[in-house]
């Protein structure tokens, strides 16, 4: 699947692309008024990798993370302010999963197995930032801008209401997150829309880790904060 939608995208980039830079004659874009609309709509698609910044209580090994490209989508709600600035809204869905390793010292003195060592992280995010888009003047078929914003996230696997910690196999997050986001793009003018790539680094600013019931825990009495952060490749239709 992630193959496919990556040989997609290619073609219609490099379509799009090619047709810019090879011909004397710039592209009749059926969206040319687009960036004149006061609102205007499309959708994302993508592909995300998170990962975990631990601060600790006392200078231990850290835990290690493990993650992997995860895949969402969503909607994209663009407000125009002036011709260089715009108000966006972007509500998606995000598909994740991180693991998490404990080193040995962890469980000094205490009785473990391997599988106490690992803990899998999965998430689901309903994700919906608030950002602004500040692009530079468009050059024939493109514009580069960067983008910037707050965000707030609800994780529908976040087991926090579960009794049930840490000594029972289940590794508990809070249900909601909040971020600042920062990234940058290219808006390509194509025949029929706009297409847009761009790369956005995500960053919490609250902890996010439940501790377990028994404060000397191993999996969770050494952390001091636990606080995503990630990278979103974004592929946008407008």
């Amino acid at each position: 699947m992630k193959q496919l939608l990556s040989l997609v995208t290619f073609l219609v980039f490099f379509n799009g692309l090619s047709a810019q830079l090879f011909s004397k004659e710039r592209v009749a874009n059926s969206v040319d008024n687009i960036d004149q609309k006061l609102l205007s709509w499309g959708y994302f698609l993508g592909f995300n990798s998170y990962d975990f910044k631990f601060d600790y209580n006392e200078d231990l090994e850290d835990i290690l993370v493990d993650n992997s490209f995860g895949f969402h989508l969503g909607l994209v709600g663009d407000l125009r302010i002036n011709d260089y600035i715009n108000l966006r809204l972007e509500p998606g869905v995000f598909f994740t999963t991180r693991n998490l390793r404990y080193d040995e010292s962890y469980f000094d003195g205490l009785d473990f197995n391997d599988a106490d060592l690992l803990r899998e992280v999965k998430s689901t995010y309903v994700h919906v930032p608030l950002l602004l888009k500040f692009s530079t003047k468009r050059i024939n078929n493109f514009k580069p801008f960067i983008v910037g914003g707050f965000s707030a996230a609800l994780n529908l696997s976040s087991n926090q209401d579960n009794p049930d910690d840490n000594s029972s196999g289940q590794f508990r997050m809070t249900k909601s997150t909040y971020f600042y986001e920062l990234g940058f793009g290219i808006d390509f003018y194509l025949l029929y829309f706009k297409f847009t790539p761009s790369i956005r680094g995500i960053f919490a600013l609250n902890d996010e880790i439940v501790r377990d019931a028994d404060p000397n825990s191993p999996w969770t009495g050494n952390v001091a904060s636990m606080q995503t952060r990630g990278v979103f490749i974004n592929f946008t239709f407008q």
